[in-house]
């Protein structure tokens, strides 16, 4: 066991209520899903409350951004134990193809037997997750901290559910003991279940797991209006919504647009579902009508790009307008979005994603650049996004309108600020996290 004290405070010492955090994604890790449970510990001190975040010593994380260096406050506890990691010794045999499965890079035509193997195995043997065999020493040890360290609070947040059920063994084991459950994203409803080849065991399991985990927490967190309505035709238990937020960037007023180029950028994963056609149609439209456009093109994917869709953007004679920076820092990767004159948002196109709130549209509604959105019927993007003459909000099948918005945004010329939106205030992570932080306070075991 690994036990970091900032600056060395005893934690029984410290007056304030104690909360521990229960995660799997921390930093190293990269991608969206460390930024929310990172920011809120490094806030929750502010508004009375000590965290004690318990993590894997020794993760198989698919991306790593070094940067997220930002010191905690003292009074902060990091506890690190090791976990066996399955996804470890089957890379040793198909290094890509489990780097692509952990990350979500699923090929959807024709996957070979090894891919079909692989997820049949995952979808099967490792229910809820492959970190399933991290839940017993994980509770046997947190049991006796619980006890020694004088814990009232414990939060689980997932993906990977796991998580959750640790949580759960530990709230039987202490009667005292309050727990709130924060689901990033949604467990059984989410899309790629139904790419793991899952038997109608698997299935059940999942779902007796998600409904005891469901009932058994005394607050549920969501990050979208849709998965709290979803839950709720599922449990009695409360449900609060604190979505993912952003945190004020310095420098931003160190980038801007190259002149003579109109950029288009996309930041975050292009999965082979998450590929809309249209949108590269309308733009390889545009590039043949209108040779101005075509000479000042520039098209920046920040993050993992499938094969799949990089066919596609070829297929449309749009491969030479492309830059593909593959996975950056997270900071790196802020300061791509200050170079757009256009910022692509972009969702499968499924119902069972009209709750995916993508942590990246807080940071883009700050940098004060145009949003075009592609995504679902009745996304709860819709929410968020103000339509205007700077943003636009439309479905895969809405071809014409995204050509048209496109055109408006390069005739737009160096147009290229939005209106500030008074509301969006609420949304920056420290005043997220005072509304955390009012949850806990008034949590009670029901």
């Amino acid at each position: 066991m690994e036990e970091k004290r900032n600056n060395q405070v005893n934690i029984n010492t410290n007056p304030n209520p104690k909360v521990l955090l229960i995660a799997y994604y921390w930093p190293p890790a990269g991608g969206p899903g460390v930024q929310r449970w990172f920011h809120f510990v490094r806030h929750l001190p502010l508004f009375g409350i000590t965290p004690v975040v318990y993590v894997p010593k020794n993760p198989q994380y698919p991306i790593v951004d070094e940067t997220l260096t930002e010191d905690l406050p003292k009074e902060v506890v990091i506890i690190k134990r090791s976990i066996s990691e399955p996804y470890k010794w089957i890379s040793w045999l198909f290094k890509k193809k489990t780097q692509q499965l952990s990350q979500g890079l699923i090929q959807e035509n024709k996957p070979s037997l090894i891919e079909r193997f692989m997820r049949f195995v995952r979808g099967n043997f490792f229910i809820p997750d492959a970190r399933v065999s991290w839940v017993a020493p994980s509770v046997a040890f947190l049991s006796q901290y619980i006890n020694e360290h004088g814990i009232e609070t414990i939060i689980s947040t997932g993906p990977p559910h796991s998580m959750h059920l640790i949580a759960n063994e530990l709230v039987k084991i202490h009667t005292r003991l309050k727990w709130i459950a924060d689901f990033r994203d949604p467990w059984t409803t989410i899309g790629y279940h139904n790419d793991l080849y899952m038997t109608h065991w698997a299935q059940k399991k999942h779902l007796k797991l998600e409904r005891t985990v469901l009932q058994s927490a005394h607050t549920i967190l969501t990050t979208s209006y849709t998965t709290k309505a979803l839950f709720s035709k599922k449990t009695a238990t409360p449900i609060e919504v604190i979505t993912n937020g952003f945190e004020p960037f310095e420098n931003s007023s160190l980038t801007s647009p190259e002149e003579n180029k109109f950029s288009l950028v996309h930041i975050g994963s292009l999965l082979s579902k998450r590929n809309p056609k249209i949108l590269w149609e309308a733009i390889g439209e545009l590039v043949t009508e209108n040779q101005l456009f075509a000479a000042q093109l520039s098209i920046d994917f920040v993050g993992l790009v499938s094969d799949e869709v990089k066919a596609t953007i070829t297929a449309h004679g749009l491969a030479s307008y492309c830059n593909f920076h593959g996975y950056i820092s997270h900071e790196e990767a802020r300061k791509h979005q200050y170079t757009a004159h256009l910022l692509l948002l972009i969702e499968i196109d499924s119902e069972a994603h009209k709750g995916i709130i993508p942590g990246k549209i807080f940071e883009y509604l700050q940098s004060l650049r145009p949003i075009l959105a592609i995504g679902p019927k009745d996304w709860d993007v819709a929410r968020l996004l103000p339509e205007n003459n700077f943003n636009a909000l439309g479905t895969y099948h809405d071809k014409a309108m995204v050509k048209s918005f496109i055109e408006t945004r390069f005739n737009a010329g160096k147009g290229i600020s939005a209106e500030i939106d008074p509301t969006l205030s609420k949304y920056e992570r420290k005043n997220l996290t005072e509304a955390l932080s009012k949850i806990i306070k008034n949590l009670k075991r029901s």
